[in-house]
């Protein structure tokens, strides 16, 4: 064995030279990892007695991908083109060994070898795209001309993980060695190509597939039409498909020239900058800084769930999902059977789509005891309380939780508002009281906010967050405080987006400006959607606001056909001459003088409040970082992606110029635009909240 550098060697087997990178965790391709690849395969060439190279990984995966830890930097070592032009232009055959994940530049890498041998639980993938690039290394003009255009396309714009099988079936793997014996299956194949004198198979002049396609544009149109709800906004998706249009209309070389460009593009844009971002901060929102790693967690077994409505309902199956049994505890009988048919139907939806089997439907339910006592959960781990938003019921709620439920259990309370604190009095153990803020839907949303009250315990803590992680969520520690994060931060766009259609705006204005923004729909819409009557009473209702008129017409949202828009039979939403006329008396009747409203202002009154109140939130101490934050409006609220969360946005705008629009609308408009001081600090000092 010879050495070559800290992360690999090269060995002799008979004929085979075996080059071996043990670079941990995931062998990214690192400057000494691109030294190990270019100078190992030299060695290798330069050597007479070797006839073919195996390429191989040591660890738990092949080269995972690029070290996107050096994006920015200076580059060191060889270029990544340098080690595979070693490789594809070796004058002796190459076998890629794939283990683990062959992901991103580790598959490109794989590409330009000669053949690839795999092990069944194997898997690769471009998946660039998620972080706003697009292959840079050859890797969009090299795979569609070994699995074809179509396949290619899916590929690189899901970023899919594909499994070794599938892989060999389309062409991309050439053999499948028994899973444990990857190295001797490679070797073997190696000899094999040797003894057979096979040629040196360069992927780059594969052509069959990509000239089978030429001249077909319809391919791109179609796939373009059929994912657009989904790429919309997004740059790397059309910039992916670019790229494989080039793989079939232009020679090698003039394809890569394409891909460079567009790769150039995306890597110094904000929206991959965002993707990135957001890549690390999902990681960063787990690291609590006051609740070291090895804090002592509670085991949890038995959950019990207050409430079978729609959110008792959804929190439930979370846990059933994970195999956790659930007692879920109503007040009615009919309002229990109620529940427990809505989740057995939702599981049944899911089981028709062909996403989980009838008897993973019925292992699910088998998990699930319904009960109309609350004596029921006195042996639970775990008891979320769903029950309606009211302060008096869930103090006395939980005040009998303290006298039923055992001690070391975690009393945890789904409300989106209601100050924690004041519910933790009701017990005698307010440590372990924490709230669970699950979103609507909960067992579709991703985001969880775990918020922690003044005396919660720190194993009730670490906990909760690794029992987000066990039930598929992406959790935030927050503060108490009105709304906690998002919906604190909700609060400052519905003032806003509620205020413009007075002074001059449409809802339909304040919607379009927040969809092309980004938004899967704006506020308006957003309202119809869930029911303008949420929270609204018809006994007290006096019309005093535009939605009070609404809900007394029974204009309430799509469920009755009507509310900020009317709506046809297939719930298509157009802007609403009756609205438009109550928008118009209701601020005739105010004395409001309408004006005509750009769209740059609903954006920057809808916005730039938003990152204002973010930076108060990291002022007062209810959120850790700036990125949480991101985070927490990213999986929960529909932020896009590919502008990184409020806080990355204020940053990307510049905060000089957020504060100064803050400025001009709090001289115009009152303190609801008072900047807070750390933004106005943030901008004497020059810095942005991720220098935080």
């Amino acid at each position: 064995m010879a050495a070559i550098n800290e992360v690999g060697d090269l060995t002799i087997e008979g004929e085979i030279g075996v080059l071996t990178l043990n670079s941990p965790p995931v062998n990214a391709l690192s400057a000494p990892v691109r030294t190990a690849i270019a100078d190992g395969i030299k060695q290798a060439l330069d050597n007479p007695a070797v006839k073919a190279i195996v390429l191989i990984c040591d660890g738990k995966t092949f080269i995972a991908g690029a070290d996107i830890t050096e994006f920015g930097k200076a580059p060191k070592g060889p270029s990544l083109f340098d080690a595979q032009a070693m490789i594809e232009n070796a004058s002796k055959p190459i076998v890629a060994a794939i283990h683990g994940t062959a992901l991103g530049g580790g598959l490109e890498v794989a590409l330009t070898c000669h053949y690839r041998v795999a092990v069944p639980s194997a898997k690769c993938g471009l998946p660039e795209v998620n972080l706003g690039l697009l292959p840079g290394a050859g890797g969009t003009q090299r795979l569609p001309r070994i699995v074809g255009p179509e396949k290619a396309l899916d590929m690189m714009t899901s970023g899919a993980h594909v499994g070794a099988k599938a892989c060999k079936e389309m062409g991309l793997v050439d053999e499948l060695a028994e899973e444990g014996k990857l190295r001797e299956g490679a070797i073997a194949f190696a000899r094999k190509i040797v003894a057979e004198k096979r040629p040196l198979k360069k992927v780059r002049d594969l052509n069959d597939k990509v000239e089978a396609a030429r001249g077909h544009p319809e391919i791109f149109a179609t796939f373009r039409k059929a994912n657009a709800r989904k790429f919309r906004g997004f740059l790397a998706p059309e910039y992916n498909i670019q790229c494989i249009e080039a793989a079939v209309n232009l020679p090698f070389d003039e394809g890569i020239k394409v891909e460079q460009k567009l790769f150039r593009e995306l890597v110094t844009g904000t929206q991959s900058a965002a993707q990135r971002y957001v890549f690390f901060a999902e990681r960063q929102v787990w690291k609590l800084p006051d609740v070291p790693a090895e804090t002592p967690t509670i085991p949890v077994n038995k959950v019990g769930v207050i409430g079978a409505g729609t959110m008792g309902g959804g929190i439930s199956m979370n846990f059933l999902n994970a195999g956790i049994p659930v007692t879920i505890v109503e007040t009615k009988q009919d309002a229990l059977d109620r529940g427990i048919a809505t989740i057995r139907k939702n599981y049944e939806n899911t089981a028709k789509k062909g996403r989980m089997t009838q008897d993973d439907v019925e292992k699910r339910m088998s998990l699930l005891k319904g009960s109309l006592a609350l004596e029921d959960l006195a042996d639970s781990d775990l008891v979320i309380e769903a029950v309606f938003e009211n302060m008096d019921i869930k103090k006395d709620v939980f005040g009998k939780l303290d006298r039923i439920v055992k001690q070391g259990a975690i009393l945890a309370t789904n409300t989106s508002a209601l100050n924690i604190d004041e519910i933790a009095t009701a017990v005698k153990r307010p440590e372990a009281v924490i709230g669970l803020h699950f979103f609507s839907p909960a067992n579709v949303m991703k985001l969880l906010e775990v918020v922690r009250a003044d005396k919660t315990s720190k194993p009730v803590i670490a906990t909760s967050m690794q029992l987000a992680k066990k039930i598929g969520k992406i959790a935030a520690l927050v503060g108490v405080c009105p709304g906690f994060v998002g919906n604190r931060i909700l609060a400052q766009r519905q003032r806003e987006a509620q205020k413009l259609i007075l002074e001059g705006a449409m809802p339909w204005d304040v919607d379009r400006v927040l969809y092309d923004f980004g938004f899967p729909m704006g506020p308006f819409a957003m309202s119809d959607l869930a029911g303008l009557d949420i929270g609204w009473s018809k006994e007290k209702s006096k019309g005093e606001t535009i939605r009070d008129q609404l809900c007394e017409m029974d204009r309430r949202g799509q469920k009755t056909g009507a509310g900020f828009y009317d709506y046809d039979e297939n719930r298509n939403a157009k802007p609403s001459p009756v609205v438009e006329k109550i928008i118009l008396d209701f601020a005739a009747s105010k004395g409001v003088n309408r004006r005509a409203i750009s769209d740059q202002e609903i954006l920057e009154r809808c916005l730039y409040p938003m990152v204002n109140e973010g930076a108060k939130i990291l002022e007062e101490g209810k959120a850790q970082r700036a990125s949480d934050i991101d985070i927490v409006w990213i999986n929960g609220y529909g932020w896009p992606v590919y502008r990184g969360g409020p806080m990355f946005y204020g940053d990307t705008v510049g905060l000089d110029k957020v504060l100064a629009s803050m400025t001009a609308f709090a001289a115009a408009r009152g303190d609801d635009f008072k900047p807070s001081a750390l933004l106005e600090r943030l901008v004497v000092e020059g810095k942005g909240f991720r220098e935080l």
